[in-house]
C-alpha cells in the first residue's frame, strides 16, 4: 500500500501534502493529553508496532504481497489522532531510511494509512461497541471488524489515486506519464489483496491484542475510555510489568521480522520502473514521469531493509528492524518535546487542553 515516488504526479503529491498539513497540526493539538499524562512510551511503542507489522509481507493469491498497518489498534488504545501521529512517524522513517514508500508521495501515504484508516476504523469501532463494557467480547469483535474495514478503506483510496493518474496525466496520444494502471486494474488488485488476506490479518491481530488486554491489563484500555460502562467490576490497577511485556512483544516481533522475506513477489503498485510488466499495460517503455521521479530519493541508508546488497537478507532485515525502532523512539521523543514546549509557550493552553479532553 506504500506508494513509491513516480507513480503519482508532482501536483498530486503536492495536493496531498497540502491536505496532510492540517491533519498533522490537528493531531499535534489533540495528543497533548497523551503527552500530559505521560503516555509517550506507549505512543512510541505504538509507532514501533506499526513499523514492525508493516515489515511482515504476506503472500496474495495473484503473486503479490500485502501487510497489516496497525492504525486502528492504536486508535482504539490512544485515540485516532494519536494513531495519526504514530503511523505518520512510522511512514516517515520507512520512506527516509528504508526506501519503503516515496518521499514525494509521503503525504498521500499519510492520508491513506495514517488518517483514513484510523478515522474510518475508529468511527466504526465506536458505533459497533457502543454501550458495551470494556471487557465485553463485543468490543474485541468490533475492534477486529473496524480494523478490517479501516485497512480496506485505505487500500481503496490508494487504488483510486493510482487509477486516476492515467486519466489525468498523459501525453497527447494518451500514453500515461506516471502510474500506468487504470481504475479497472487498481481496484480489483487492491481489493483482492486486502479483502481476502491483509484485512483478515489486520482484524485478527487487532482483536487478539484487545482480547489479551481485556484479560491482562484493562486499565490500558481505559486510556482512551475515561468513562467506561458500569457493567464491569472495578479492574485491578495496571500491572507494573505492563511496559516490560510490551517491550518484550516488540522484541519478539523484531526476531520474527525475517518471516516477511518468505513472501514471494512484491506489493501491487510498488514495483521499480524496470520491473513493470509493460505489455500488461499496453506500453512500449516506462512512462516518462515515472522514470524521472522514481529515483527522487536515493539516500535511504537501508534501502529495501537491507545493507548487504542482498547477500545476507535476514541480517539486513533484523538490523533494519532494530535501527527503525531506535529512530522511531527518537522521533516520538522529539515530537513530544515539541508538544510540551508549545504547551508552555502558549497562554491559556491548560484551558484548551481541558476543553479538548472533555
Amino acid at each position: 500500500m506504500h506508494i513509491p515516488d513516480g507513480y503519482l504526479s508532482p501536483s498530486t503529491c503536492g495536493a496531498f501534502y497540502v491536505a496532510a498539513v492540517p491533519i498533522w497540526v490537528t493531531a499535534g493539538r489533540k495528543v497533548k493529553k497523551i503527552v500530559k499524562h505521560r503516555y509517550v512510551p506507549l505512543l512510541a511503542i505504538s509507532a514501533a508496532y506499526s513499523f514492525l507489522v508493516m515489515m511482515f509481507n504476506v503472500p496474495i493469491p495473484d503473486g503479490t504481497t500485502a501487510h497489516a498497518v496497525g492504525a486502528v489498534l492504536i486508535a482504539i488504545l490512544l485515540g485516532p489522532w494519536a494513531a495519526v501521529v504514530a503511523v505518520s512517524i512510522a511512514l516517515l522513517i520507512q520512506a527516509l531510511f528504508f526506501g519503503d514508500g516515496g518521499v514525494l508521495a509521503y503525504g498521500a501515504n499519510v492520508v491513506n494509512m495514517a488518517f483514513v484508516m484510523p478515522m474510518v476504523g475508529y468511527g466504526l469501532y465506536v458505533l459497533l461497541s457502543r454501550g458495551s463494557s470494556l471487557t465485553s467480547g463485543r468490543r474485541a469483535i468490533s475492534a477486529g471488524v473496524a480494523a478490517y474495514v479501516g485497512l480496506n478503506a485505505a487500500a481503496l483510496c490508494a487504488a483510486i489515486e493510482f487509477g486516476l493518474q492515467p486519466t489525468l496525466f498523459h501525453t497527447a496520444n494518451g500514453t500515461p506519464l506516471y502510474a500506468p494502471f487504470h481504475l479497472s486494474q487498481t481496484i480489483p488488485a487492491m481489493a483482492l489483496a486486502h479483502l481476502t488476506v491483509a484485512g483478515t490479518i489486520e482484524a485478527v491481530l487487532t482483536a487478539g491484542v484487545i482480547t489479551y488486554l481485556q484479560r491482562a491489563n484493562v486499565p490500558m484500555l481505559r486510556i482512551n475510555h475515561p468513562r467506561p460502562a458500569d457493567t464491569d467490576a472495578e479492574p485491578a490497577p495496571a500491572p507494573r510489568t505492563g511496559w516490560r511485556w510490551a517491550l518484550v512483544g516488540l522484541g519478539v516481533m523484531i526476531v520474527l521480522t525475517p518471516l516477511g522475506l518468505l513472501a514471494p513477489g512484491g506489493a501491487f503498485g510498488e514495483d521499480a520502473p524496470q520491473h513493470l510488466d509493460l505489455q500488461q499495460y499496453g506500453l512500449d517503455a516506462v512512462p516518462n514521469g515515472l522514470r524521472h521521479y522514481a529515483g527522487f530519493w536515493h539516500n535511504a541508508l537501508f534501502d529495501g531493509y537491507d545493507f548487504t546488497n542482498d547477500s545476507h537478507p535476514v541480517l539486513g532485515y533484523l538490523v533494519s528492524a532494530v535501527v527503525g525502532i531506535v529512530m522511531i523512539g527518537a522521533a516520538v521523543v522529539a515530537f513530544s518535546a515539541l508538544v510540551r514546549r508549545s504547551r508552555r509557550d502558549r497562554p491559556g493552553v491548560d484551558e484548551e487542553l481541558r476543553r479538548i479532553s472533555a
